[in-house]
């Protein structure tokens, strides 16, 4: 019987596309003060068209460049860190209010993501769901080592709570690492596919796979009924 439902947050409870494009509003406004810089938007635009062409991990660089801004390490620093703190404007899908309010009257709610730290506790605390968890892990206070797939947040999850894994399921959207943990831990998962979400790849090793895949977190009461 289940009794324990943990969600993970980015592309699971929001649309972490929303955060990013928040996040880039910001950086640009910042860069658009300094001397010699475009206007805000334009830098948006540049820093967003590189998004969606799939460039994530060096985005600010490849924006730059696309604009012709000279750059260094310290300036790119700046801006990532601008980015990691600034309070998002992001907002929580209907679908998500809705299944929060009904599984808290029926099970203990928890949430465990990775992520820097202060950029997630300011998605929490944006998107308004603090109340709705009794206990939040955040797995970059264990350790950056202990982010996912390692099983040592969910561990600290369960004994926080009193909870066994037989009694707990996990919701998360990312193939690659959300579900090989609670997997071996024997915690029930499943996945919620967002048309939007940002990361689509599948992994091919033996137990990565959620046991259930929802597409709405509107038809999750009634899944984790039946468990």
């Amino acid at each position: 019987m289940i009794t324990t439902v943990a969600f993970d947050l980015d592309d699971t409870l929001y649309d972490e596309v929303e955060y990013c494009k928040s996040g880039f509003a910001v950086v640009a406004e910042f860069l658009s003060g300094l001397a010699d810089m475009p206007p805000a938007e334009r830098i948006s635009n540049a820093f967003w068209k590189e998004f969606v062409a799939g460039n994530r991990t060096k985005t600010f660089n490849a924006g730059l460049e696309q604009l012709g801004i000279r750059y260094d390490g310290k300036l790119i620093e700046q801006l990532v860190e601008v980015y990691r703190n600034h309070t998002p404007k992001i907002k929580l899908p209907r679908d998500s209010q809705d299944a929060l309010k009904q599984l808290s009257g029926k099970y203990i709610l928890a949430l465990l993501t990775d992520g820097f730290l202060p950029a997630q506790q300011l998605k929490v605390k944006s998107l308004g769901i603090e109340r709705y968890f009794k206990c939040i892990i955040y797995t970059e206070q264990l350790g950056r080592q202990f982010w996912k797939p390692s099983p040592v947040g969910f561990e600290k999850l369960m004994e926080t709570l009193c909870t066994k894994p037989e009694n707990t399921v996990y919701v998360a959207d990312n193939q690659m690492k959300d579900f090989i943990a609670p997997n071996k831990l024997g915690i029930a998962t499943i996945q919620i596919i967002r048309p939007a979400r940002i990361h689509t790849e599948s992994c091919a090793e033996l137990g990565a796979a959620a046991q259930y895949i929802i597409r709405n977190l509107a038809d999750l009461p009634a899944l984790t009924g039946k468990l």
